[in-house]
Order: C-alpha cells, then sequence, then structure tokens
C-alpha cells in the first residue's frame, strides 16, 4: 500500500506517550506520506520539528479560527511567514471560519484573520487548507473575494452538500474525505462522496480525532485510512489499490510534491 494522509496533528498531547511508536507502526502499515497540519504558532513549530525528524512528514503552517487571537500581534504573521519558508512546509493551513461554539473569537475577528492568511499565501506562493464548520457562505465569498482560486489547496474535513462541493471545485479545490464517511449517519457526506469526481478527492485522518469505523471513538491514526478508502472504493465501484493510487496522486499534485515516494 501507498497511503497518503494529507490532514494529521501528530503533535497532539493525544500522541505524547507514543509519538514515535505510531509513526514507526504507520510506516509499517503502508503509510507512505504524511502532512501533519499546525492549527497554532505553537502547534506550527512542533509540525516544524516533525518533518525534520521524520522523512515521510511533511508539514503546513497555520492558525485555526479558533486561535486567531494570537495573531492580534503584528510580529506574529512575521513568525507564520517565517515558518512557511521552512523545507518541508507544503502548505499554509489550516484556516478559516469556525462559526459552531459561541465562545470562539468574535466573528469580524475570524474574518480579518483569514483574508489575511489567505493574502499571506499568496505572498508565498503556498496552497491553503481550508477549514469551514457552519459558515458555508460567508467562507465561500471570503475565499472568492481574495482570489483563492489562484491558491488552490484542500477544504479540510467537507462537512456541506454537493452544492457547496460544486463552488470548490469550479475554484480548482480538492475535498477532504475521512473517517465521517464510515458512519452511519453520514448521507450528505456520501453523496458527496458519490458526486465528486476521484480525480478531485484527497484522503485524511485530522488525527487524533475522527476516527472511522469500527474504530470511532478511539484515537485516530493513519492506519485506519483503510477503512476510508474501502469505503470510498464501495462508492465509486473501484478497487482499493485504484483508490490509493488516486489519492496519492491528488495528494502531490495539491502540495506540489514529487509524486515519487522517498521513503
Amino acid at each position: 500500500m501507498n497511503i497518503f494522509d494529507t490532514h494529521a496533528h501528530y503533535e497532539d498531547e493525544a500522541f505524547d506517550s507514543d509519538r514515535e511508536q505510531i509513526l514507526e507502526q504507520i510506516q509499517k502499515a503502508g503509510v507512505g506520506r504524511v502532512v501533519n497540519v499546525g492549527s497554532s504558532l505553537n502547534t506550527t513549530y512542533k509540525t516544524i520539528e516533525l518533518t525534520k525528524k521524520f522523512d515521510f512528514i511533511y508539514g503546513a503552517a497555520g492558525v485555526h479560527p479558533e486561535h486567531v487571537m494570537e495573531l492580534e500581534e503584528e510580529e506574529q504573521y512575521l513568525n507564520l511567514e517565517t515558518c512557511l519558508m521552512e523545507d518541508k512546509i507544503v502548505a499554509l493551513g489550516e484556516i478559516g471560519l469556525d462559526y459552531h461554539y459561541e465562545d470562539n473569537p468574535e466573528r469580524h475577528i475570524q474574518r480579518k484573520h483569514f483574508e489575511r492568511q489567505l493574502a499571506l499565501a499568496e505572498k508565498c506562493k503556498k496552497p491553503v487548507i481550508i477549514h469551514s464548520r457552519d459558515a458555508a457562505a460567508e467562507t465561500l465569498d471570503i475565499m472568492k473575494q481574495c482570489g483563492a482560486e489562484k491558491l488552490g489547496g484542500i477544504v479540510h474535513c467537507f462537512s456541506y452538500g454537493k452544492e457547496i462541493a460544486r463552488e470548490y471545485l469550479n475554484m480548482g479545490f480538492y475535498i477532504g474525505i475521512g473517517g465521517v464517511l464510515t458512519f452511519k449517519n453520514a448521507r450528505k457526506l456520501k453523496e458527496v462522496a458519490d458526486y465528486v469526481p476521484l480525480d478531485r478527492i484527497v484522503i485524511e485522518t485530522d488525527c487524533p480525532y475522527m476516527a472511522p469505523e469500527p474504530n470511532r471513538g478511539k484515537r485516530n491514526n493513519s492506519g485506519n485510512l483503510v477503512y476510508v478508502v474501502r469505503a470510498l472504493a464501495e462508492r465509486k465501484n473501484v478497487s482499493d489499490e485504484e483508490i490509493l493510487r488516486q489519492t496519492w496522486k491528488n495528494g502531490t499534485a495539491v502540495y506540489r510534491m514529487d509524486e515519487e515516494r522517498i521513503n
């Protein structure tokens, strides 16, 4: 197998007790490449450390909407830009809007930093990883206003319907699909998986979160992507091998990486 996990969080404290063992284990299970994604400046710094320690791990640098208050200090944008220049940092993310919880940063603050991080991605010529929760229309509006189609990237953990998926596909984005596809109640995502062409889908764990059936509720890791691959293969009526081949190709394309496996 040759699995490409396009979105993981191995810097998370959930892996503090056995991180190296898990990373060794997933490599043996056929995981050939992982993009570890920052969600704050601190997790971005930890991500960079992981990319330097493990050949098969690459990274994304960015600040999640829940943490954008840390960007209110101007110098932190300079720090983020420095991170984006690191050799194995292949994208800016995860960034976007999250309107799910009332105690998130105020919406106007989220919007401001979403726009600024999109501008930074354009300056640094990086694709973006988009987090959008309960904010479908506004996320799209900002991305269109900011010319995000010039950047490209992934709509991570896609949670909307086919109409929103169509908008993103028209902008040249890829759709990120993970463990939710295996849930019995995931009707909307299953419809999206049927609708989106296979050459525009990437697979992701969002680990340690979002473990698929039969491991739902447990700590997730990239080895569990075999269940997502199987579910996607059944919906697309192709082999698991075809899903692995195409999603590897898609992951390397969106992150502008060499397709050849290097480890």
